[in-house]
């Protein structure tokens, strides 16, 4: 896919807000995963996330100084790339992700499908 034909990030909820909170070098490399995502290849730090049945919702990790922040996306839409939560991870003990910020994903994810089938009805993506 060439750059005239990168798929559009749309976000969801607060996740921009979030993103653009994490330090400089954090967004870069965030970024680049979700540029790549765009081109419809896979960054090799975006992992799917368990819980979502499959390979349709990755999240990215980035350590910075001490500092875990994570970005989860959703490529199960054809014509669109839709960031569902951007965070730091404040837990110091394990990997795993709180299931408050799992079920934060899921409604979000909802909210996608939701928003992306409105925009199939208007013609306005493929």
């Amino acid at each position: 896919m060439s750059d005239g034909n990168l798929k559009p990030v749309d976000w969801i909820g607060s996740s921009y807000k979030d993103f653009r909170a994490f330090p400089d070098e954090v967004q870069d490399h965030m970024g680049f995963a979700l540029y790549q995502a765009q081109t419809g290849a896979k960054h090799e730090d975006a992992k799917p996330l368990k819980g979502f049945g499959g390979a349709g919702v990755l999240e990215i990790v980035s350590d910075h100084v001490g500092d875990t922040f994570r970005a989860v996306y959703t490529v199960k839409f054809a014509a669109a790339i839709y960031v569902l939560h951007a965070f730091q991870k404040k837990s110091k003990t394990g990997s795993k992700t709180p299931a408050s910020d799992m079920e934060l994903i899921a409604q979000r994810l909802k909210v996608a499908e939701a928003e992306y089938k409105a925009q199939l009805a208007k013609g306005k993506k493929s």
